[in-house]
């Protein structure tokens, strides 16, 4: 079977340009091991309450290891991460510790062997015993071994404001045929019914994946080969996703997803479609959203798979083969994964912690104690489909064909056709 690693369309000089670009928090002094750390989001401009409790991290670190250990951020933004860590990869520049999301693209750089196994470390002074279960680890675990660090768990739910429910006169959905009703009702009472970033490729693939899952799509047996994403169940799937999109905001197309978040928080929209990741910060747009914001399960699809699967998925953190202090990288990812960060991760950035830190969860987002319901309600989980398939570039592939059918320009069987083609074309059939 054919399977792509690294798809790198950077130059080496790019990269160069991008290292160069970094800036630097202090002078490297000599005998202080300098490593850097790559992440998608800035550090200093960014009102996400998870990216700036991460910057509290790096701070943490630089100042207890002072003149021993210094670490300096590599940072950019989500849409050009990857290609960006690639094309440093390329140029054999790899950042110390990188982030990562599990799946595909862990999988691009463990198979290749940019990242480093784990395990001697995590073991080391007790380390992994800290988590709250090996199962955290289950994504990031290859042929045995562990390649990258979790630093959170988060839920991919709908918000949606009370205010607007009630005085639309509708219920919290739990079928789909509910949600459609729910949406016209809000659209009648002059709301506007779904806030989403249908331009960001992987939100509208997120609400996709939902579709395709409760419509009964078996995702392993089109991974496999035993069934092609041309079937009524991905079909129809692709044809709700353009049924719900007439209840998206007029500038769904051109919204960033800070943009429809935003939307949300300002009570400009009664339903947004994301994960927990976003608590923070819809509570940092408007602190007024808290009380009146409430979350519920994508709804169920009559015929389809349980209705109670929920997409779950952590950052991680990864550690460069090639890196001259190995020991400074897994001190600063224990500052990722320590008592002081989880708590924070919890409380103020509103995502579950992966160790068995004691936080509370009264000062916590209100919204964070309706995730863990719904989270410890679930049957199972199941990850983002662009990073649950035979490859990253496979999941971009996903990515853009539910592009299309949100933009007309292919019907739902002309967009799973092409992916199904993309499948055969790249050796998986």
């Amino acid at each position: 079977m054919k399977r792509k690693v690294l798809s790198v369309v950077l130059s080496l000089s790019m990269a160069t340009g991008l290292m160069a670009s970094v800036p630097m928090t202090a002078a490297a002094d000599e005998g202080v091991q300098e490593i850097t750390w790559m992440f998608w989001d800035d550090l200093e401009a960014s009102e996400d309450p998870i990216t700036q409790g991460f910057a509290a991290n790096i701070e943490r670190f630089n100042e207890d290891f002072d003149g021993v250990y210094h670490v300096t951020p590599i940072t950019t933004t989500l849409e050009e991460y990857y290609t960006q860590l690639n094309a440093l990869v390329a140029a054999d520049e790899t950042p110390d510790v990188f982030i990562v999301s599990p799946g595909p693209n862990l999988t691009d750089y463990v198979a290749p062997g940019v990242a480093a196994p784990l395990d001697e470390y995590l073991e080391a002074d007790g380390w992994k015993d800290t988590f709250s279960s090996d199962a955290v680890f289950t994504q990031q675990t290859y042929d045995g071994e562990i390649y990258a660090v979790p630093l959170n768990i988060a839920a991919a739910c709908c918000y949606y404001n009370r205010d607007i429910f009630e005085e639309a006169g509708v219920e919290v959905p739990t079928t789909y045929e509910e949600l459609l009703d729910a949406c016209q009702k809000i659209q009648d009472a002059g709301y506007t019914p779904i806030t989403i970033s249908a331009g960001t490729a992987w939100c509208l693939s997120m609400l996709a994946g939902y579709l395709c899952d409760r419509q009964g799509v078996d995702l392993d047996a089109i991974n496999s080969g035993e069934e092609s994403w041309v079937q009524d169940k991905t079909i129809a799937a692709g044809e709700k996703l353009l049924e719900l999109s007439q209840y998206f905001q007029e500038t769904a197309a051109g919204d960033s997803n800070d943009d429809a978040t935003m939307a949300f928080a300002m009570g400009d929209a009664a339903i947004l479609i994301q994960g927990s990741w976003a608590i923070g910060q819809m509570n940092a747009y408007n602190p007024d959203i808290e009380e009146i914001c409430g979350v519920f399960q994508f709804p169920a699809i009559e015929d389809g798979n349980d209705p109670n699967r929920t997409i779950a998925k952590s950052d991680s953190l990864a550690m460069s083969a090639s890196t001259e202090c190995p020991e400074a990288c897994i001190e600063l990812m224990k500052y990722f994964t320590d008592d002081e960060a989880q708590k924070y991760t919890a409380e103020v950035g509103g995502k579950i912690p992966v160790t068995d830190v004691e936080f509370d969860l009264s000062v916590a987002p209100a919204q964070l104690a309706d995730v863990m319901d719904v989270f410890s309600n679930a049957t199972g989980t199941f990850g983002f489909y662009n990073e649950s398939l035979v490859s990253s570039d496979a999941g971009a592939e996903f990515d853009n064909e539910m592009v299309a059918i949100f933009q007309q320009e292919k019907t739902p069987e002309e967009a799973f056709q092409a992916v199904e083609d993309w499948y055969a074309e790249e050796g998986y059939r």
